[in-house]
């Protein structure tokens, strides 16, 4: 069963489909983030604890029925001329989730009809339909980081493996992610934009317009650092005005 674990090549195929399933995972945390960040305070953590539970459990669930997994490739239905798989229908319809989503909280952002709280029935009603739309992405990305993964490593103990630490990663990066999204509005349409590229994307890969996900993440690495800057300068400038309405230097004498 751990015959691979002297073997150099299975090593280089756990570190290889670590990292991928890592980046992959990218999206996933991206989502909940946001998500999570239009409930009250007191709910975050359990909220997105759950999100990632599902996560890995999605996955390896999926790894278990790996057959049925790689008949999910195979055509199903012609529509103009284009053979179209389960896979493609899925990560379609996923795209087009994100995409309905992000334009949504966009202007619901826009218009300023956000809520954080409420009474703890409409609480209660907001966590359980965030945790929905976080089980039905959590499943999209989930098969598209099976699949893709299907082929890159022999032995399910490597990708189980695999998955459990790139979700433990996941798990670290989350709570970050989601405290910066929630302290800095800013960063939130940031995000959104990030799912509407996503989306985007997720909807060509269906239509079989493959779309290479280093540009996406090069030029999601691009905006999240500009905008790094940007949240730095502000903080400076109000730190600099909160010590001139005191009357304090800029900086120590």
């Amino acid at each position: 069963m751990f015959e691979w674990i002297a073997d150099p090549a299975a090593w280089a195929a756990l570190i290889t489909l670590t990292a991928m399933e890592i980046v992959l995972g990218i999206d996933n945390v991206v989502f909940i983030a946001v998500l999570v960040s239009r409930l009250p305070a007191a709910q975050r953590e359990r909220a997105r604890r759950i999100g990632l539970s599902l996560a890995l459990i999605f996955r390896i669930a999926l790894l278990t029925i790996l057959a049925w997994l790689i008949g999910l490739t195979e055509p199903v239905i012609t529509i103009l001329g284009k053979a179209l798989s389960w896979r493609d229908i899925i990560l379609a319809a996923g795209g087009l989730f994100l995409i309905y989503k992000a334009v949504h909280e966009i202007h619901d952002e826009i218009e300023q009809n956000g809520t954080s709280g409420g009474s703890e029935g409409l609480v209660g009603a907001s966590f359980s339909f965030i945790i929905f739309q976080i089980i039905i992405i959590d499943l999209v990305f989930s098969i598209d980081s099976i699949v893709t993964a299907i082929g890159m490593a022999e032995d399910i103990e490597i990708m189980v493996l695999a998955v459990i630490i790139a979700v433990a990663i996941m798990y670290a990066a989350s709570g970050p992610v989601s405290r910066f999204i929630a302290d800095h509005p800013t960063t939130k349409m940031l995000a959104l934009a990030f799912l509407l590229l996503i989306g985007v994307a997720l909807v060509a890969d269906g239509a079989g317009f493959h779309i290479p996900r280093g540009y996406i993440y090069f030029a999601m690495a691009f905006a999240a650092g500009v905008e790094m800057i940007n949240v730095v300068v502000h903080n400076k400038r109000r730190r600099r005005a909160a010590l001139q309405e005191n009357g304090l230097p800029d900086r120590p004498a």
